[in-house]
């Protein structure tokens, strides 16, 4: 006989011998004395070794037992202190097995609630693991190409002709698109899984600007489009905020890009670096097709893209990433036209506006404030 029916044979004879017992005690304890409370026993044995149904059988004959004893051996039916005492009896018998009931689906509630939490957990540990090795081998190689290329655009193994350099660049630039979003994906993956990591100091913000400008400079001059870094009201100075600066500046990358490839040839990008009592004000203009209604409630999903009339597709991430990151900084972040659908009367009247907004760092402000006085 196989170990657990054995086990579940022992439990069902040891509650029918605790109901023997309890039956031969209440029947032949004198009248004034009522023992069927004692069925209490059976009933929660039951709930917390056998199943829902067997719970049930040991409640129903617990109580048609108490209520028994008021016709056998003697009829005590009549005895009104008697048959109140049973009544009550009865009903704590029937309240024990429905509160046993309910506390066993409770305690199996939690259990599938925990075995959902170690799937998951399972899950999320192994999707980690793939990501990570998936990463590693699609990073090890392109790396290696990217490497290579540029050991045969450096002449190391023969000369090149400028056709064969034409053909390198392309490649390589190919191979560091891929890398770049390879990047992403994964910045993204363990964003929303182990949320951002930042390293807070104070930041300045036109400093990153320019850094950003520079960065995108070769796909700006690539698609003929000028880059403006202007101010508002205030004067040309620094905006300190508490942030990453390298997260920060990859904020600014991605929104310049996603300018840049909205314009057209010949096209213009402003960034407006403002103050806003407690925040900083960034907005990144461009005088592209603008945003069309379906497309602004999702302009910073995942893996939306947009459609498709844009110079450079990306990979939908971009935005997504820069959501990530402002909110990571306490910041928010929007899209919209630059002008309204009356104001847009022209060609010269479209484009989008993105910005994002940082709270100020007081103490650097102060200090930056106060150097401006002396000077």
């Amino acid at each position: 006989m196989p170990r657990l029916q054995q086990q579940h044979l022992t439990r069902v004879w040891l509650i029918v011998g605790l109901f023997a017992i309890i039956i031969v005690l209440d029947f032949f304890t004198p009248p004034p004395y009522a023992l069927g409370f004692l069925y209490t026993g059976p009933i929660l044995l039951a709930s917390s070794r056998l199943s829902r149904s067997a719970t049930v059988q040991a409640t129903v004959m617990g109580t048609g037992l108490t209520l028994l004893n008021l016709f056998i051996p003697k009829a005590e039916w009549m005895n009104s202190s008697n048959l109140m005492n049973r009544l009550l009896m009865a009903l704590a018998l029937v309240v024990t097995g429905w509160l046993s009931d309910r506390n066993l689906r409770h305690e199996e509630a939690i259990a599938r609630h925990k075995a959902q939490l170690q799937a998951q957990e399972q899950l999320a540990s192994a999707r980690e693991d793939f990501v990570s090795t998936l990463t590693h081998d699609l990073k090890t190689p392109l790396l290696g190409a990217i490497e290579t290329l540029n050991s045969l655009q450096q002449e190391k193994y023969g000369a090149v002709t400028a056709a064969q350099q034409k053909v390198f660049s392309a490649i390589a630039r190919s191979h560091e698109n891929s890398l770049a979003l390879i990047e992403t994906l994964l910045d993204v993956y363990r964003n929303d899984t182990e949320g951002v990591r930042l390293k807070l100091a104070p930041v300045d913000l036109v400093a990153i600007a320019k850094e950003a400008i520079a960065t995108v400079s070769e796909l700006a001059a690539k698609r003929r489009v000028e880059i403006n870094l202007t101010f508002g009201e205030s004067n040309a100075r620094p905006l300190w905020v508490n942030g990453d600066a390298l997260q920060l500046q990859r904020v600014f990358s991605n929104l310049l890009t996603n300018a840049i490839n909205n314009c057209t040839r010949g096209g213009k990008v402003e960034i407006l670096l403002e103050s806003d009592f407690n925040y900083q004000v960034v907005k990144i203009l461009d005088n592209g097709r603008g945003i069309t209604p379906d497309e602004l409630p999702r302009l910073f999903d995942r893996f939306y893209q947009g459609h498709s009339d844009r110079q450079s597709m990306g990979s939908g991430l971009g935005l997504y990433l820069t959501r990530q990151l402002i909110e990571a900084h306490d910041g928010t972040v929007w899209g919209k036209n630059r002008f309204s659908s009356k104001e847009a009367t022209s060609r010269s009247q479209r484009g989008a506006s993105f910005g994002f907004r940082l709270p100020v760092h007081q103490r650097s402000e102060q200090l930056s404030a106060y150097l401006d006085e002396i000077s």
